[in-house]
């Protein structure tokens, strides 16, 4: 029986915001890219009313509930992450 309100494979959309600097999309964009392996990925990037923070949004393919958690354990262990949603 499976434990999952998902059912997978489905579209997921991922976000994460992190402090607006040079460092943090390319950063995300290559952890992602080490989790996601099945197919396209899309991004949007959307400044916070400061232009301190940036969130990006990336959207792919989730093939199953083990991906999407290594993915956030990975994003939560990140240093430039502030927050995943």
């Amino acid at each position: 029986m499976e434990n999952s309100l998902i059912r997978f494979p489905c579209s997921f959309p991922l976000k994460i915001m992190g402090l607006n600097n040079d460092l943090f999309e390319p950063a995300m964009r290559t952890l992602i890219e080490t989790f996601v392996r099945t197919g396209p990925i899309s991004y949007t990037r959307q400044l916070s009313s400061t232009g301190k923070y940036v969130s990006i949004t990336a959207t792919f393919t989730a093939v199953s509930p083990e991906q999407l958690d290594s993915l956030y354990r990975a994003l939560h262990d990140h240093e430039l992450v502030v927050m995943t949603l």
